[in-house]
């Protein structure tokens, strides 16, 4: 039990970095929010579900199959560790230099949520490397329910950011302010570090 709780918290902080940075997803809400305020984040957030819970059940099949090859949980965990490096200092590098994320699509919130996830590449790098290795853990702590609980503690964040950022959006307010916003987010990618000494260390013991 104890081992699920701490997986758990894990999954919430890893997943924190992706769910809250900025990108188009993001743009794409602030801009609809305007429009449609929290159902707008609503609808978005099903369209991204609709692209990552197929997308998590086939690489759960996928890390099922690959346990029977030796040394696959250490090569996972190196290739998480470095993952969560890059991510990191991606992450750092977005918010220093602050771009200006503007989006004008006309598809619906629905359609742009598929969208915008299923053709990310940092979206599909990111579940194919960091989350390869959460739902390779969730197997060995509880096979595919395991996979079901890493799953339901990362998708509530996305729901809970992109309702929150709509809602605000069509209310004219900021969530945190620049310098806060960038303080957080540094934060976060310091976290990720860690995890990623974690996973090195796993992967070289």
């Amino acid at each position: 039990m104890v081992q699920l709780a701490e997986f758990a918290v894990a999954v919430v902080v890893i997943s924190i970095s992706g769910v809250m940075s900025p990108g188009p997803l993001f743009a794409a809400n602030v801009a609809y929010g305007l429009k449609e305020g929290t159902k707008s984040g609503l609808k978005m957030a099903y369209g991204h579900t609709v692209v990552e819970l197929p997308l998590v059940i086939l690489l759960g099949i996928g890390a099922l199959s690959l346990e029977i090859i030796p040394q696959f949980r250490e090569i996972i965990a190196l290739l998480g560790a470095i993952s969560l490096f890059v991510f990191a200092g991606i992450q750092i590098r977005s918010v220093i230099k602050k771009p200006t994320t503007v989006f004008g699509g006309t598809h619906g919130p629905f359609l742009t949520g598929i969208m915008l996830s299923a053709l990310n590449p940092f979206f599909l790098i990111w579940w194919f490397t960091i989350g390869f290795k959460l739902i390779s853990d969730a197997l060995v702590i509880a096979s595919f329910v395991g996979i079901g609980i890493m799953f339901v503690f990362h998708i509530w964040m996305d729901y809970a950011w992109l309702c929150t950022v709509s809602f605000l959006s069509s209310k004219g307010k900021k969530i945190l302010s620049n310098k806060n916003y960038t303080i957080f987010m540094i934060g976060i990618s310091g976290i990720l570090i860690y995890f990623g000494i974690v996973f090195a260390k796993e992967a070289l013991s």
